[in-house]
């Protein structure tokens, strides 16, 4: 943890400093804040359909388990349980997606809110950062929900690690926006 936040903060002075010394200024700033909250909409639209990829499990894995001649699913897997209860290999497998789309709301609202404050003073560095947020996000979820109830699979992807690099990124320069906002030092 302490090495990623070292990583991250190293990496979020970096980018600031080479954008605010590189990056043109003035009118054309806004053209580029753009592109965050484009990015972060297309995450939400991803994350909608990820949604539905919740029922469309919570169907299978309920069929599946009736096959197998599991008891009690119904009870066990309808809603209004978030979750399927019970250890077997179905359950599992739905709780898998289950918890991959879950896990989308314990960190996208962070990573909107310090995005757009971000943007504000470092839209380039921003964009990146969050792009890099959404693609780890996506393979990570991605990974999770194939993993047929192995959720070491959340990391299948190579990429999928780099979401926290984008979240961690993204709150550092919101602070360093916040800071230079404060300090009356805004674009």
């Amino acid at each position: 943890m302490a090495s990623l936040l070292a990583q991250c903060g190293v990496a979020a002075c970096g980018l600031s400093y080479m954008e605010s010394k590189l990056a043109p200024k003035g009118k054309g700033n806004l053209q580029y804040y753009a592109v965050t909250p484009t990015i972060l909409i297309g995450m939400g639209f991803w994350v909608l359909t990820f949604g539905m990829k919740v029922g469309a499990a919570r169907r299978k894995y309920k069929e599946l388990a009736e096959k197998d001649g599991e008891t009690e699913v119904a009870e066990r897997y309808d809603l209004p349980n978030l979750y399927a209860q019970g250890t077997s290999k179905h359950a599992r497998a739905f709780n898998c997606v289950q918890r991959a789309h879950q896990q989308i709301f314990e960190t996208f609202p962070q990573v909107i809110l310090s995005s757009l404050v971000a943007a504000w003073n470092f839209p380039l560095s921003t964009a990146l950062a969050t792009t890099l947020f959404c693609a780890g996000r996506v393979a990570f979820s991605n990974g999770y929900a194939a993993g047929e109830g192995d959720a070491s699979q959340r990391y299948s992807s190579k990429l999928a690690k780099y979401m926290w690099h984008g979240i961690v990124v993204n709150t550092f320069l919101g602070v360093l926006s916040c800071a230079k906002m404060i300090m009356g030092d805004e674009n």
